[in-house]
């Protein structure tokens, strides 16, 4: 058993990685709140332009859908991977590694691939075995929509060129904060709608219906990858709120059990004290 100072010295540290995780979670915590709000006033206006973009171009030819909307035979991917740039936050940056590297050995097989990381974490594991034409870890210091347009304008360019058949987003989906979903989403080109289904929509345009497509197009791309680099940053703050939440839980344990083994060893230590006394004091009077 150890002694009673080795048990003082790691129950101090303890206490230590308490405040600190509990603080934290307290960060985190504060914000998550104000990243939840911004993803959830600002999922519904991304799903319906992207829902009329795909009603009006399932109406019209793939010339008039412009280039964001040609078919290509692939023969080579970009892989867009979300990440954060800190970690202590569980398995929120290990899921999209495993998401990109599964994408990668199952669907994409004997197909080039190429990877484009936003996020720290993400590039320093993926880069070892893939080429990585681009990590940008500096988007998160200003999360702006024009920041992150110019980022979608990047890959539209590649996409554009011929340089990528097809280029895929790979993020973590905010649902709560204990629980992020890896998401595989199609950027370019730009997925036509399924089915029959709202493509004759009852509408008045205002100039013509490729006039609007061919405006819409853009804005929908940036607005789809600002989407989900804001989904992946509320994601990381409610699962570093979650780790941090259950390392403190598990140090307040840790350091209950000390607290106890430290008691009984110095009880233990007291009667042993004791019993030597009373052993002292029969010995002179025998």
């Amino acid at each position: 058993m150890a002694n009673l100072k080795e048990i003082r010295n790691r129950i101090t540290s303890i206490k230590s990685t308490m405040q600190i995780t509990s603080a934290m979670k307290m960060v985190s915590a504060a914000k998550l709140k104000k990243a939840q709000d911004a993803i959830t006033a600002m999922r519904p206006y991304s799903s319906k332009l992207t829902e009329l973009l795909q009603s009006l171009s399932a109406t019209l030819d793939s010339d008039a859908g412009g280039a964001y909307s040609t078919q290509r035979e692939v023969n080579k991917v970009l892989l867009v991977t979300v990440t954060s740039n800190r970690g202590l936050c569980g398995g929120f940056n290990s899921s999209i590694i495993k998401e990109a590297v599964k994408t990668i050995d199952e669907k994409y097989n004997g197909v080039a691939v190429d990877l484009f990381t936003i996020g720290k974490k993400g590039d320093d594991i993926l880069s070892k075995d893939n080429t990585v034409i681009e990590n940008r870890n500096d988007i998160f210091d200003d999360l702006t929509f024009d920041n992150v347009a110019k980022v979608a304008e990047q890959l539209m360019d590649l996409y554009v060129d011929g340089s990528y058949d097809r280029i895929e987003l790979i993020y973590n989906r905010f649902k709560n904060a204990a629980t992020q979903i890896p998401q595989v989403e199609q950027f370019l080109p730009i997925e036509p709608v399924e089915g029959d289904a709202d493509v004759n929509l009852d509408y008045i345009f205002e100039p013509s219906k490729e006039e609007i497509v061919l405006e819409l197009i853009p804005k929908s791309l940036k607005t789809q990858l600002y989407k989900a680099i804001r989904d992946s940053f509320a994601a990381e703050h409610g699962a570093r709120m979650t780790a941090m939440h259950k390392a403190t839980d598990n140090a307040t344990e840790l350091r209950d059990e000390l607290l106890l083994t430290y008691n009984k060893a110095r009880q233990a230590a007291i009667t042993n004290e004791i019993l030597e006394i009373v052993g002292g004091a029969e010995a002179l009077n025998n």
